[in-house]
């Protein structure tokens, strides 16, 4: 969005995950009060148009029609959450409330990072037993080997070159780590798996690592894309078996509402799953620029930066 590779309203304030306080409820928003501390979604649904009546919450057309971008308002189509007070749409489907045992970083990432992670395990199907690769491991592909471990993958193999990332990916539960800068990864794969995965996750969003995850499936797989596409995407018809080799393709957008908020934060404190690691650097709100800066510039290992106002 910074960079405008993904353009958005002009001037619009950017911020769309957050942990807030609730400075004022309006009529017909039951059950909150002043000063409950509540995970605010990136994925804002109405719960009455027809996507989210469907069960497509992600995909809510209820204020801009049908759109990519489904129900992703904050910073996209409306004021997000640094700005000094943040407006949330159907709010009686959108505030989770925060148990009082769990921290403002141990749940602010799961309104986004982790819920789209665990997303792209969840869309591909993962089963017991099944082996998965994961294609970069920035804060969404760390998230999406976590969730692959939780749906229940016999086998995770996690593909990055970046070392602070490669060791990160260990800790959320990949059994190999492949350098592609080092080693053929789908041969490789292809090797580690007996003939290929069942599930591939691409979470980087270009096409070699879309080629890629789709070259190691074997034949039946399912390739998840969680990746957002600025550039040309093209379909190599040899890797995908000129059409003959059952493969499936999916997406996600982070899935959103209070449920899903409600279920992520029941992970954490059942302790199944920290997602505090991934929270690298704090900055105050005034020193949001450098944050960005360190963040666009991958400096000082960075994975995800917190902003406290």
């Amino acid at each position: 969005m910074l960079r405008w590779d993904f353009s958005v309203v002009y001037g619009l304030v950017f911020g769309h995950w957050s942990v807030c306080v609730i400075a004022e409820v309006v009529v017909g928003v039951i059950a909150y009060r002043l000063a409950h501390r509540v995970l605010v979604g990136e994925i804002n649904p109405c719960g009455q148009c027809r996507a989210c009546l469907s069960g497509q919450l992600a995909q809510c057309c209820h204020d801009h029609g049908y759109a990519a971008a489904g129900g992703w308002r904050f910073g996209n189509t409306i004021n997000g959450a640094q700005a000094e007070y943040l407006l949330v749409p159907d709010a009686q489907a959108n505030l989770a409330k925060i148990p009082d045992e769990l921290s403002d970083e141990q749940v602010v990432l799961l309104s986004d990072i982790v819920s789209t992670g665990f997303s792209g395990a969840e869309s591909g199907r993962v089963r017991i037993g099944d082996s998965v690769v994961v294609f970069a491991q920035g804060p969404i592909g760390l998230c999406a080997t976590a969730g692959a471990r939780l749906m229940g993958a016999a086998f995770v193999i996690a593909v990055e070159s970046d070392p602070t990332r490669m060791a990160m990916a260990r800790k959320m539960g990949a059994d190999v780590v492949l350098d592609p800068q080092q080693s053929d990864v789908v041969a490789e794969v292809k090797r580690l798996t007996n003939g290929g995965a069942d599930v591939s996750i691409e979470a980087l969003g270009i096409q070699e690592t879309f080629e890629n995850a789709l070259r190691c499936l074997r034949p039946g797989g399912t390739l998840s894309s969680l990746g957002v596409y600025s550039g040309k995407l093209q379909m190599p018809y040899d890797a995908f078996a000129a059409g003959l080799g059952d493969y499936k393709i999916v997406t996600t957008l982070c899935p959103g509402g209070k449920e899903r908020m409600n279920r992520l934060m029941n992970m954490v404190k059942s302790g199944r799953f920290d997602p505090t690691p991934l929270i690298t650097h704090r900055f105050s709100l005034d020193n949001i620029v450098e944050a960005y800066e360190l963040f666009g510039e991958r400096r000082d290992g960075v994975l995800k930066v917190a902003i406290r106002p």
